[in-house]
């Protein structure tokens, strides 16, 4: 009997695709370490180092990212939250901004050394490339930053500054936060784009509403789904929640997710 072909994103790759994938699926989806990820795998008689996760995670998670921003690109929630916190690099202060929608998607995310009107255009500017279209709403803190590039790139959209209603914005720097302290600090703006790059697009996969779900339809989510009737039902409740929530995650829900390395399905069903 002939040998399944291998894809040839994992060529030249002494592990099979489920263990590549099973790494980094543990790296992004909790806020583990380098070595804990080899130590996790070691466990379950898989000897890597944490070198090789490394560039695991650094290849594999940047063609993951891309092809779940490619699937989600244009289909997100019209509303725009935008914000801004400082990570300090090596003494000097650098400005993560990001977006994300009314659901707590994440559209884009962008590292740079400015808090002035020309970074918030340039995030405004990517946000336009890759969502296709401008938001109904955009929301932000009350940063005039904003509204100086509101009115150069979309001055029919409207604009609510209010520190109040950012706190979807604020709450999505969580997840870095944790990141940063476990890698204990990030090394340089470039590294810190490249992490936030992968992460945040693997991070919507595994982001539930759960204020637009049911507990019967937040079951059907969660639970990996094995077989062709148990997908059939992943897929009656997955209409009813909101289309942004619709074309991520479906790409989780109607798979399973391996109990070991040597399970036949991939963790991120994207390989």
């Amino acid at each position: 009997m002939s040998e399944v072909a291998r894809d040839p994103l994992y060529r030249r790759h002494r592990f099979p695709a489920e263990i590549i994938a099973h790494a980094v699926w543990l790296y992004f989806r909790f806020p583990l370490s380098l070595r804990m990820v080899e130590d996790m795998l070691a466990a379950r008689g898989i000897i890597v180092t944490h070198q090789t996760v490394r560039s695991w995670a650094e290849k594999f998670g940047r063609h993951f990212a891309r092809e779940i921003k490619r699937r989600s690109a244009g289909c997100l929630g019209d509303k725009w939250h935008l914000d801004e916190c400082v990570v300090a690099i090596n003494g000097k202060k650098q400005w993560l901004w990001r977006a994300v929608d009314q659901d707590g998607f994440v559209l884009e995310v962008l590292v740079q050394s400015r808090r002035n009107a020309k970074a918030a255009k340039r995030l405004m500017r990517k946000l336009l490339k890759a969502q296709g279209r401008t938001p109904r709403v955009m929301i932000t803190d009350k940063l005039r930053s904003y509204d100086a590039a509101r009115r150069d790139l979309m001055p029919g959209v409207e604009h609510r500054s209010h520190k109040g209603l950012n706190n979807r914005a604020e709450n999505s720097h969580q997840p870095t936060r944790r990141r940063e302290r476990t890698m204990k600090r990030f090394k340089s703006a470039r590294q810190l784009q490249r992490f936030v790059s992968i992460h945040d697009p693997i991070a919507n996969l595994f982001h539930f509403p759960r204020n637009t779900l049911s507990s019967a339809q937040y079951r059907d989510c969660v639970t990996p789904p094995c077989n062709l009737e148990q997908n059939r039902v992943c897929r009656r409740s997955l209409t009813a929640v909101p289309a942004s929530y619709r074309c991520i995650n479906p790409l989780i829900t109607l798979q399973c997710h391996p109990t070991s390395p040597s399970n036949s399905s991939s963790t991120l069903p994207i390989t």
